[in-house]
């Protein structure tokens, strides 16, 4: 067995030390989006801190730990927080508990994020938008997948011709829909951090094709892929990239937008959720 494998299994088997919970759906929740946790109905809560070699968030708006419960008849585990590579922690590392939660019985995730808008072609992107993924740019980042593959987590070269699910993508589109959420669509790329990007790496990324920039969410869903487990993402713009508006970019203002378009995020999870409770 390889190292990440034994460092995974260790990891289940803290957390059922803890809970028996089967959860089939993963939520991770970025800056700020961590009021969705009010809507659980929690049967056990974990604290990242409490699991012997796992890592944990530094950064403000990410309370780092698990809930395990339901959202309707929906079992669900809940990321209130993820760690960053910026953060200094390789990239195997940084996906690490969502791999745990694969093997605890997610067989897919909904991915969010908080991130800056660059703009799409039906228009711009706005503070407060949420923007349902329709492909990602990561190659700014390393792979997760990189090193000594673990056959008993993906093949060795697995597809990502459609890392966010059509299915998931018609599911959040019919829930904004009944919620009367305005829900944009784009292309996500992931940045190193932790500076913002400058005006001029904005320009590129927009020639590039992204719609919007952060620095999470794009190793996540690769190495979901990889397990096999279905994803969705969506990203709330919490404020306009680089060179697109006159004042300083801060992590304040992400929380602050964050916050303030709290309500509607939740309600769309809280949506796509009770739509997978009744399929199953």
């Amino acid at each position: 067995m390889g190292a990440m494998w034994e460092r995974l299994l260790a990891c289940k088997e803290e957390i059922r030390k803890r809970t028996g919970f089967v959860p089939a759906t993963a939520v991770v929740l970025g800056s700020g989006l961590g009021d969705f946790g009010d809507l659980v109905k929690t049967e056990a809560a974990v604290p990242y801190g409490e699991l012997p070699g796992f890592p944990s968030s530094t950064v403000a708006g990410h309370r780092g730990r698990f809930l395990f419960g339901y959202v309707g008849k929906e079992p669900v585990a809940v990321m209130q927080g993820r760690v960053h590579y910026y953060e200094g922690y390789p990239m195997e590392e940084v996906v690490l508990p969502l791999r745990a939660l694969g093997l605890l019985g997610c067989r897919r995730v909904l991915l969010t994020n908080a991130a800056g808008g660059i703009g799409t072609e039906k228009g711009d992107l706005a503070p407060g938008d949420l923007m349902l993924l329709l492909d990602h740019i990561a190659s700014l980042v390393p792979s997760p997948l990189r090193g000594q593959n673990e056959e008993k987590l993906g093949p060795r070269f697995p597809d990502m011709s459609a890392v966010y699910s059509p299915r998931l993508r018609a599911l959040a589109k019919e829930a904004a829909g009944r919620l009367e959420i305005p829900l944009k669509e784009g292309v996500y790329l992931q940045a190193p951090g932790p500076q913002y990007e400058t005006p001029a790496e904005i320009r590129a990324f927009a020639a590039l094709g992204a719609n919007a920039v952060g620095m999470s969410t794009a190793c996540e869903a690769i190495a979901a892929r990889h397990m096999g487990m279905e994803v969705l993402g969506i990203s709330c713009i919490t404020n306009l990239a680089a060179g697109l508006q006159k004042a300083p970019l801060s992590h304040e203002e992400v929380k602050k937008t964050a916050a303030e378009a709290s309500r509607r995020f939740c309600a769309l999870l809280e949506g796509v959720l009770l739509a997978l409770g009744e399929e199953e």
